[in-house]
């Protein structure tokens, strides 16, 4: 089975330029990165030297976060951040600037959190203006915006996969159909979803799969997690795309679990 390192979350001993390489060492094709800048429009140097890392490893972006915002600080995303709209919107043309030089087809929208003293309906309404916004930026470059429940953040309103399926309905409505599921298993599984069963629902609808093991958000085969029997399950009923390792090890360990996989 094929795999992508997300290098936001692995080998993030490295510094940021030289994780590609080091995915590309450890025997990965392919790769994706939570937004890797510190703000929603980057210098134009700082994105050009993150291209060619990616181009000069060997390896295809398969997947790529829009500006989130402060992630370590507790942000996770701007696209129902009343107040930010212009940040947002700004980025999307970043977002596919990098998309087109790399061949990167899935970009990441995450949904922000809940605003204290700020109407709840006015961020839905907002984050669907945003997210049609986003979808046709990246259309012309044949992209997909993905939408992704989490877990963490008792302030995130999309926590399971009904919750982005509900957006997702008003997305398409208003004429979006680039804008897919992203299927974290192990965020899903987390928050009480019966992932066996949105697989033999919608697995041919998923836009793509991160995966991890609970407990502890490590790798497959640490928790208890049926992982590779879902990935499997939702391949045989229609899903074709990648497959991203976004969970926590230390990069000297990170994918020893592989080597017990059968050829």
């Amino acid at each position: 089975m094929t795999y992508t390192v997300n290098c936001s979350i692995l080998l993030t001993e490295l510094p940021l330029l030289e994780r590609a390489a080091a995915a590309k060492a450890a025997g990965f094709d392919s790769v994706e990165f939570w937004w890797p800048f510190a703000t929603a429009v980057p210098a134009d140097s700082e994105v050009d030297a993150f291209i060619a890392s990616i181009k000069n490893a060997g390896v295809t972006l398969q997947g790529l976060n829009f500006f989130a915002g402060d992630m370590p600080a507790g942000d996770r995303g701007l696209v129902s951040w009343v107040g930010r709209e212009s940040e947002f919107l700004d980025n999307i043309d970043v977002v596919t600037a990098i998309g087109e030089a790399t061949g990167c087809k899935g970009f990441n929208a995450l949904y922000g959190n809940r605003q204290p003293g700020i109407d709840g309906q006015a961020q839905d309404k907002l984050a669907i203006s945003n997210l049609v916004a986003a979808a046709k930026g990246v259309e012309r470059i044949g992209g997909t915006v993905l939408l992704e429940p989490i877990s963490g953040s008792e302030t995130y309103p999309l926590k399971t996969s009904a919750d982005a399926f509900f957006v997702l309905q008003k997305v398409h409505a208003a004429g979006a159909g680039n804008v897919k599921l992203l299927a974290d298993f192990y965020h899903l599984a987390v928050n009480g979803d019966d992932v066996a069963k949105l697989i033999e629902d919608h697995a041919h609808e998923f836009g793509h799969i991160q995966i991890a093991d609970d407990p502890g958000r490590g790798a497959p085969g640490t928790g208890t997690l049926q992982l590779g029997e879902w990935i499997t399950r939702s391949r045989d009923l229609g899903y074709a795309g990648g497959v991203a390792l976004e969970y926590k090890a230390a990069h000297t360990e990170a994918f020893n679990w592989l080597i017990r996989q059968p050829a």
